[in-house]
């Protein structure tokens, strides 16, 4: 089951990942590329090279999980930003999953 997201931090491997990676891999990565603790609670996403698959690791109590989501047709847009780590909010994630491309966005103040 996917995790209640809340507050739980988000960090988007920029760099494309072979999809053939599986949990221990995937954690490595989070190490070594985005200089993470995997085993924060942290939800790490990873794309492949054509941006066609995500994969979203998580640590729960007893062990990681993997969630994966394969698009037929077209791509997940990145959101903008630079480098080979972001930090991206629940919002965004949400946007990259179900397809959506921000150009520009702005956020009115109550």
């Amino acid at each position: 089951m996917f995790p209640a997201i809340g507050n739980t931090k988000i960090f988007l491997c920029r760099e494309p990942t072979d999809m053939r990676k599986s949990y221990d891999t995937l954690a490595a990565l989070a190490t070594s590329k985005l200089d993470e603790d995997p085993l924060s609670g942290a939800l790490f996403v990873f794309l492949n090279q054509s941006r066609n698959r995500v994969k979203i690791l998580y640590y729960e109590s007893g062990g990681f999980c993997l969630w994966m989501k394969r698009l037929e047709a077209g791509s997940f847009a990145l959101p903008l930003g630079e480098g080979k780590k972001q930090k991206i909010n629940p919002g965004d994630l949400a946007m990259l999953l179900e397809g959506l491309k921000v150009i520009k966005m702005k956020r009115f103040s109550l």
